[in-house]
């Protein structure tokens, strides 16, 4: 397993839910592509057809979002059991790794759940997602992940964006060790990478990288005016290659 702490090269996933963006996400140099549906939504779990064909487009590691529905991720048994269903979908169609979680009640980790969800996606890696960010007690959430068998967590740091949760997840990078990966995620850009990556000591970003279409891309009349439905964006390769860039100059120089 590879450490949070200086590693040759920082990593970075960039979360898509469209087609055009992995393949966007690929040719920025992105490692890795975590694909959702719906990204406004926060991500759901996106369709076979949509997994089958992002498989097809991209050779860089493909991680599916199992995320049956919005709100929060108390799950019944029924949601669970489709996300059982879904993640053996996502492994016959080829995923490199699965990102889920579950929650109890309270909010702290359903580690019987996520232990159940880490076994049904052998051998591929889980990431437990931002669902993290709700539990009420992180660095206890961290150990319970851990013993859930998770490879790597997503998180903001209980914060709007990562870079206002930078002093947890520095904590948390610091508590994992080389136990598991943990990864900022949340409003990373180009601007505040570099001080990020030095704020919190982590191996591996996760970030849209998006632009908005204009009506003219999005082939929309623009007469109809702006509804939420004709808002698109894509992953734009040109900013996901300058936030590597960006990551990666900390590494050769040390300013």
């Amino acid at each position: 397993m590879h450490h949070n702490h200086s590693p040759n090269r920082i990593l970075v996933e960039a979360c898509v839910d469209t087609l055009a963006s992995a393949m966007a996400a690929q040719s920025g140099g992105a490692s890795r592509v975590e694909l959702c549906h719906a990204l406004s939504e926060g991500g759901l779990t996106p369709s076979a057809g949509i997994i089958a064909k992002a498989r097809a487009l991209i050779t860089i590691d493909l991680f599916v979002m199992i995320r049956p529905r919005t709100g929060n991720f108390v799950y019944s048994d029924d949601d669970f059991s489709s996300m059982l269903l879904d993640i053996a979908t996502a492994k016959q169609l080829g995923a490199d790794g699965i990102v889920s979680g579950v929650l109890n009640t309270d909010y702290s980790v359903d580690v019987s759940r996520t232990t159940q969800l880490v076994e049904a996606a052998r051998p591929l890696p889980v990431t437990f997602h931002r669902a993290f960010d709700l539990t009420p007690d992180p660095l206890n959430a961290l150990e319970d992940i851990v013993n859930c068998g998770c490879t790597r967590i997503l998180t903001s740091g209980q914060q709007t964006t990562a870079t206002e949760g930078k002093e947890l997840i520095l904590k948390l990078v610091q508590q994992a060790a080389t136990r598991i990966i943990i990864m900022p995620g949340c409003g990373v850009n180009e601007q505040n990478v570099r001080s990020l990556i030095k704020a919190t000591m982590a191996g591996e970003v996760h970030l849209s990288g998006r632009k908005q279409l204009t009506p003219m891309q999005n082939n929309i009349r623009t007469m109809i005016g702006e509804t939420s439905f004709q808002k698109m964006f894509e992953t734009d390769s040109v900013v996901i290659s300058r936030v590597l860039q960006e990551a990666n100059s900390i590494i050769q120089g040390n300013n």
